[in-house]
């Protein structure tokens, strides 16, 4: 629906277009970068808690505590956003029975709500605006009407009625919109509306503006009844007319207060009637804005003409048609242009009409041309994008064109400039679609070449385990190489941000994609390849097993320690290395599942790695035999080996630089849990030095999440232990109390109450 501000016309329905087009590219940016409005916020909980806040009526309704009042701008306001959530229902509505909301602008766009409930707790206050756009289909539009005339108040004075693609019951016939005569702006876009409906509508005294489009209206001389009144009429796609061209130019001639005039067409149809309007001299002659969009044989010539002979017109809609090209519509000052020629066209097409799909479509197909090699960031198009996509959600070539589109404004470096609610309204949108459309394999190639955007990866909320779940699917189903090379590589990163107990929850994804991911590694390492989707794809077997028995278990059916072998036996680069011992170490860390490492291949080739020049293949090395020799009733029967492994231990942590060097891999934990066991083990000094040797080197990296994560799980009572024991290690008392004092001031902050008695925690 298209509306057009006159003056007298309320200021909030009707938000001029131009209006609408300069606020979003003004202030979007500012708008999806700032912090939620203190409102909002509140407004948010409120909703969010409304169940534990109200009472329950014995019917099972909700009633607000008996001292709550609201004013009539926040009443509105919780409403709108109830709606918004989709949280009004028959339960809820109850209310907004009684005074103690005071309503006025009432907003149930989409709502499921029953005609008892709406009656009781809408119609008794005093309305001047309803938007009732889709409401159910238990809400029908006689029912809509009969309940607001129930209240003789909003009879008099209801200026605004919007009930677009709302429902009309098989055996009503004429809607009595008569009783309704304080009604100045009415929309049924989309409804069963015939013509002696409009007959009716037009008699009503104070109507200035009526949107008729898509109805089952056949003739329009009934507009002539209101044409001293009228001023803004819309009638997008009237598929029904029976009335020949000449006869509907002279009901609009007739029309002479019009400002604004929408008679745009579906493209297909090929309708002439603007044609035959651009023609006329004597017509409209007050007329602003005028919508011909998607009208057949229509030139620049004739519309420069004709808004020559109009010089107060401010808007032109010509998407979908041949016009809009000549400089004329760049140069005219103050007229805006809804079209396909500029980018300035577009972005007003897709604000105009973002509840029509069919121009949706025709606008999303122009920007996709117009940004496929975009450099510019652009968030308030973004937005425009996002807006369609959530206006048309089952609607596949604007949700697919929309997908490209996004991808277009977000790729490379663009998305670094746009802010990070749009970008996650976009992708949350962008799995919705994919929800919708399962089947269709090019949206979904969309969506997972968005996913590869890092910033998108890492900074954007979205949900990452429906996220994991898609791109492991999508690996499984053997694509191409290089969506093979991305899939892989979303993976490795969403894996890092799953919880353990949501990777657990990916049951028979996390299987297969285990499964496909170990032969992507044995493939590579037949061809000795050891390119990027080798790496990513170690990358992204290290990140799932990551404290996860569940993935380690996956992983050792699929013979991934036999590829694994073979891996290190085949490349001999450190990032290889690295990543196969850092899987190693997750494996190492499960109880049930490390005595699988204890063979002699695998021992050999951990022992041999320790002894590398690279820090960190040195150190996952160092983890896994820590990890394997703790337990000594595993090495019953080779007890010299693990005494060995011990002594090799010991002498290759003495010769590592300090425990707050650099490494090349980033070394991260979720969790010092696996530590704890080393720990405690004093008659083994060289496993607690190196689970010593490991904390002090995070925290020295990241001081603020592990020195609060050693405390929050425990562990510095741990490393006091080891700092007061008096059978302890030498060495490993003086680590311990390194990482004591360096970080005391780090610990202070999460130490309540003190957990071992030091002076500076006491």
């Amino acid at each position: 629906m298209v509306h057009f501000l006159h003056p007298g016309l309320s200021p909030r329905t009707l938000v001029p277009p131009d209006a609408q087009t300069d606020a979003l590219g003004c202030c979007v940016v500012q708008e999806e970068a700032s912090p939620y409005s203190l409102v909002n916020i509140c407004l948010n909980v409120l909703v969010a808690n409304l169940e534990k806040l109200c009472s329950e009526r014995p019917d099972g309704t909700f009633c607000l505590p008996q001292h709550w009042s609201f004013p009539q701008e926040v009443a509105d306001r919780f409403l709108r956003v109830m709606t918004w959530q989709g949280k009004l229902t028959d339960r809820t509505a109850s209310i907004f029975r009684g005074n103690q909301m005071k309503l006025k602008l009432v907003y149930i766009q989409k709502a499921k709500i029953s005609t008892d409930t709406f009656t009781k707790a809408f119609c008794h206050h005093k309305l001047i605006e309803l938007d009732a756009t889709a409401v159910h289909t238990d809400l029908p539009v006689p029912d809509i009407i009969s309940g607001l005339c129930s209240n003789s108040w909003i009879k008099q004075n209801l200026q605004c009625l919007l009930l677009d693609s709302t429902s009309i019951p098989q055996d009503s016939r004429k809607l009595f919109f008569g009783q309704l005569v304080g009604l100045r702006i009415l929309s049924v876009f989309n409804v069963c509306f015939h013509s002696e409906d409009l007959a009716n509508v037009s008699q009503l005294p104070r109507l200035e503006s009526l949107d008729i489009s898509n109805t089952l209206v056949t003739n329009i001389s009934a507009l002539l009844t209101c044409k001293d009144r009228l001023k803004s009429l819309t009638m997008h796609y009237l598929k029904c007319l029976t009335m020949t061209k000449s006869q509907i130019i002279a009901v609009i001639r007739e029309l002479k207060n019009l400002l604004h005039l929408d008679i745009s067409d579906h493209r297909q149809l090929k309708s002439d009637l603007a044609f035959y309007l651009l023609q006329q001299k004597d017509i409209l002659p007050n007329i602003v804005s005028l919508d011909i969009s998607g009208g057949s044989c229509i030139t620049d010539g004739a519309v420069e003409l004709f808004i020559r002979q109009r010089p107060a017109m401010q808007f032109v809609g010509l998407l979908a048609t041949d016009a809009g090209y000549s400089d004329f519509f760049t140069t005219k000052q103050g007229l805006r242009v809804a079209g396909g020629a500029s980018m300035n066209q577009i972005s007003e097409a897709l604000s105009r009409y973002r509840d029509r799909s069919c121009f949706m479509k025709e606008a999303l197909c122009r920007l996709f041309t117009e940004t496929f090699s975009m450099q510019t960031t652009m968030p308030a198009i973004l937005k425009l994008v996002a807006v369609g996509m959530r206006n048309h959600p089952l609607d596949l070539p604007v949700q697919f064109t929309a997908s490209a589109c996004a991808l277009n404004l977000t790729r490379q470096g663009l998305a670094r400039g746009m802010p990070v609610r749009l970008l996650s309204e976009v992708i949350c949108l962008l799995f919705k679609a994919l929800k919708n459309f399962p089947q269709y394999q090019q949206l979904q190639k969309n969506c997972l070449l968005s996913l590869t955007n890092s910033r998108i990866l890492v900074d954007v909320p979205f949900d990452r385990f429906d996220a994991a779940k898609f791109v492991m699917r999508w690996l499984c189903k053997h694509e191409n190489s290089k969506m093979q090379t991305m899939a892989v590589s979303i993976i490795s990163i969403l894996a890092l941000q799953l919880s353990p107990e949501q990777t657990a929850q990916l049951k028979e994804e996390l299987f297969m994609a285990i499964k496909e991911l170990l032969a992507i590694v044995k493939q590579k390492t037949t061809e000795n390849s050891d390119d990027v989707t080798l790496l990513f794809t170690l990358k992204a077997l290290w990140n799932l097993t990551d404290e996860s028995p569940a993935s380690c278990k996956h992983f050792i059916e699929n013979q991934g320690l036999a590829i694994f072998i073979q891996v290190l036996e085949t490349f001999s680069k450190s990032a290889i290395q690295s990543k196969v011992l850092g899987l190693l170490n997750n494996i190492a860390e499960i109880k049930e599942l490390s005595f699988k490492l204890m063979t002699e291949d695998m021992v050999k080739h951990v022992g041999s790695l320790l002894h590398s020049d690279e820090m960190e293949v040195s150190y996952f090395a160092a983890g896994i035999i820590a990890h394997l020799t703790c337990d000594r009733q595993s090495w019953l029967s080779c007890d010299l080996l693990r005494s060995a492994l011990l002594q090799d231990l010991h002498a290759t942590i003495q010769h590592w630089p300090s425990s707050s060097c650099k490494m090349t891999a980033l070394v991260t934990y979720r969790s010092f849990k696996a530590f704890f066991p080393l720990l405690g083990k004093f008659s083994q000094p060289e496993v607690q030095l190196w689970a010593l040797w490991a904390i002090y080197h995070v925290c020295s990296k990241n001081p603020s999440k592990y020195c609060k994560m050693l405390v929050e799980e425990g562990g510095l009572q741990l490393i006091c232990d080891i700092q007061e024991h008096r059978r302890a290690n030498l060495q490993t008392q003086q680590i311990a109390t390194s990482i004591l004092d360096d970080f005391r001031m780090h610990f202070m902050n999460y130490q309540r109450p003190p957990l071992c008695q030091m002076p500076f925690l006491t």
